[in-house]
């Protein structure tokens, strides 16, 4: 009579490609794709070469200041314009669009002020009461051009040379630019209580055809309300965001430890708790609908496309239609994970084993949970660096002059120019044209190639960043894999464990974690352009191009998430056996073929209760920070901030605790794979025989037994 362990190797899958001999991560090993980590050192030197040369031909003054006619920045430290930080348009009226206001592309004078005008007047006006009272000339001419002094100067004359507008309106800075200060009042638009105004010219004017000119600045005026609210919340309610991301961490720390011991009750607890709280959100949602459907006179008839997009985000919650759609959602949740569990429930039981067999090995190297500290402070400084890049590029260039005409059929409209042009042709065929400051750029080949270095920029930087995250993965299943393969466990768990993953992953396999990340960036970088495209054919009505441009998008989609699923296996075997990228993608690839049920189901299963641990943890606490910050906790109400949107920090605490808990739970995550494949390959190498025994734990066995148990008398 056989015994338990005794289980014949077909049973595991044909063919086995693995050694025999077999006992855990290969520690005497060669280094991998030779050839792309020279390339990846060579791009990386080069990355930082194009950062030299950005940084020498940029300027970051471009962006930060606004640049007047004559190219010089607005508010800058130690030039004649440091106490003028805003951008002041002559005519306004000539501006089509903020987009062309901010791109400095409006043709008319653009002057550097200290305020911008808060009352109506024209240059005419302004001649008229001079007479008898100079201040109002003393007002004026801070709108006009540097070292102009002659209010007696024909309003021609001053007009065709551009020396002060011909008008001002009363107006407010945004991004460092005036625009008129629009107030509706009673529906009517209106600025500083007048629907119209004089232009300077011998025309009234309509307050709408400023709004025609700065079309959209009125909404871009509200958001800065907006957002300068929200910074106050943050301001005054940051210490009570970081005391519930801190909860937030101990909960997932301790979450994490308490699976060794009792993670089937609390993952039975999450699954049922995930339910409760969805059915109660369900009966709460209902009872919302019905009591305002019952109420007379009330909301329950307005839909939410009725009010539209409100800040206040209370007044939905006073719909009918809001709880109707909410309850809808939830519900469809509910049956979603209801089904899911009826048709997997003995597939759970043995999740639950993996993830106890994955609790036990983070408690014995509690390190891992630290390392995605690590991978946070990496992708950061690949972050920033690409951003100061893409600054210093957009910023690159000298200051560009163009022709700036009054007339409409002028031949040299929006030619270069030298700025310093007076008495020339230009200025005999079109009279009043100027030479004025147009955007920044240049001729050489540094400053034709600026787009392809952009993209370049971008390449390198999702390279980097898949590397980065490929070299975590490496890391903590090379130190997962120590604990697998370790005969008696804690006895033979070699010392530092995660050190010494992350010291081979680096010494030994560069290449190999460079290869895997290139391929995923090159697919990004096609997902990045196809959106691009998509965007650029939103207005189209070629049906087919878009079509196309869909399903591409839907392929290069899979094709990503294909990619990683594949690198994160091969990065798992390539930790283990110490193989090439190719070869150690091939060997996972086939691996998880032969068990393919396995890794369909329990691998899922696994994600799933994962996820489910996500939310309540990071649910918990936003219910938390939700009675908080609505102060319905009457023993700390004094204690909470005056807000203007409660929302704020209420959605950054469920938010940044989401962050957290998939960060802890990553780890875990990934740990489970990790043991998932090496059981997947105790399988294949070892018979449990005393020669060649198992490495899984005893649940795994017992688990393994019962099922093999189970098909021998299903094959009889």
């Amino acid at each position: 009579m056989a015994r338990k362990t005794d289980i014949p190797p077909s049973y595991y899958g044909e063919p086995r490609n693995f050694d025999p001999s077999f006992r855990g991560p290969i520690h005497n090993r060669a280094c991998t794709d030779v050839l792309c980590c020279v390339i990846f050192v060579i791009v990386i030197l080069g990355y930082i070469a194009l950062g030299t040369v950005a940084w020498i031909h940029g300027d970051t003054r471009k962006v930060v200041y606004p640049t007047d006619s004559h190219g010089q920045f607005c508010g800058q430290q130690g030039t004649p314009n440091a106490n003028k930080a805003i951008l002041f348009y002559f005519n306004i009226l000539q501006c089509a669009n903020p987009a062309v206001l901010i791109n400095l592309q409006c043709p008319t004078t653009q002057l550097c002020v200290s305020k911008c005008p808060d009352r109506f007047a024209t240059y005419l006006d302004m001649q008229y009461n001079y007479r008898y009272n100079n201040s109002y000339w003393e007002y004026y001419r801070q709108f006009c051009k540097p070292g102009f002094d002659n209010p007696r100067k024909s309003v021609a004359h001053v007009l065709r040379d551009e020396d002060c507008p011909s008008m001002i309106v009363p107006s407010r800075p945004f991004l460092q630019r005036c625009f008129p200060d629009f107030i509706t009042r009673n529906g009517t638009l209106t600025v500083a209580n007048k629907t119209d105004f004089k232009d300077g010219l011998g025309k009234t004017r309509s307050v709408i055809d400023l709004r025609d000119a700065a079309n959209g600045i009125t909404s871009l005026l509200d958001a800065k309300e907006v957002g300068m609210k929200i910074f106050e919340d943050y301001a005054s309610s940051w210490y009570w965001i970081l005391l519930g991301l801190v909860i937030t961490m101990v909960v997932s720390l301790a979450f994490i430890l308490l699976l060794r011991f009792t993670a089937g009750v609390l993952l039975w607890l999450i699954i049922f708790g995930v339910i409760a709280v969805v059915g109660y959100g369900i009966w709460h949602c209902y009872w919302e609908f019905s009591t305002l459907r019952g109420k007379p006179h009330s909301d329950g008839d307005v839909t939410i496309s009725d009010i539209g997009f409100q800040t206040d985000f209370r007044v939905y919650l006073q719909l009918s239609q809001t709880w109707l759609i909410l309850m809808i959602s939830l519900s469809v949740i509910e049956a979603v994970i209801i089904v899911i569990l009826i048709f997997l429930r003995r597939r759970v039981r043995i999740a639950i084993a993996l993830l106890k067999e994955g609790s036990r090995a983070i408690g014995y190297i509690m390190s891992t949970l630290f390392y995605p500290i690590i991978t946070f402070v990496l992708l950061a400084i690949c972050i920033a660096y690409w951003a100061v890049i893409a600054v210093f590029l957009a910023s690159s260039g000298d200051a560009v002059y163009k022709v700036m005409s009054t007339q409409d059929k002028c031949m040299y409209a929006n030619l270069t120019c030298d700025p310093e042009f007076s008495q020339t042709n230009v200025t005999m065929v079109c009279p009043g044209s100027q030479c004025t400051f147009a955007f920044y750029g240049g001729e050489s080949l540094y400053h034709h190639y600026i787009f392809v270095l952009q993209l370049c920029n971008l390449l390198v930087f999702l390279w980097l960043v898949n590397f980065t995250i490929a070299l975590g993965q490496c890391t903590l299943a090379g130190a997962f894999a120590s604990y697998y393969w370790a005969l008696r466990k804690p006895q033979d768990i070699p010392s530092c464990p995660l050190f010494s993953s992350f010291s081979r992953a680096v010494r030994y396999h560069t290449g190999s974690l460079a290869f895997g990340s290139l391929i995923l960036a090159f697919v990004q970088m096609f997902r990045i352009v196809l959106e691009y495209l998509d965007h650029k054919l939103k207005g189209a009505h070629n049906a087919f191009a878009r079509f196309l441009i869909c399903c591409l998008k839907c392929c290069f989609w899979c094709l990503e998430h294909f990619i990683k699923f594949m690198n994160r296996n091969a990065y798992i075997m390539m930790a283990i056996y110490g193989k090439s990228f190719c070869t150690s993608a091939k060997d996972a690839f086939f691996l998880l073929m032969r068990n393919v049920v396995r890794v369909a189901v329990l691998d899922k299963v696994t994600d799933f209760l994962l996820f489910l641990g996500k939310v309540l943890i990071s649910g918990s606490v936003g219910v938390l920070a939700f009675f908080f910050f609505t102060r319905k906790i009457p023993v700390i109400q004094e204690e909470v901030p005056s807000l203007n949107y409660y929302w704020v920090p209420l959605l950054t605490v469920i938010f940044g605790s989401y962050l957290i808990a998939h960060g802890f739970f990553n780890v875990y995550a990934m740990c489970v794979d990790t043991l998932f494949l090496c059981f997947l390959v105790d399988l294949e190498v070892n018979n449990g025989s005393a020669a060649r025994p198992f490495y899984m734990s005893r649940t795994l066995r017992h688990i393994l037994n019962k099922n093999t148990n189970k098909r021998r008398k299903d094959k009889r």
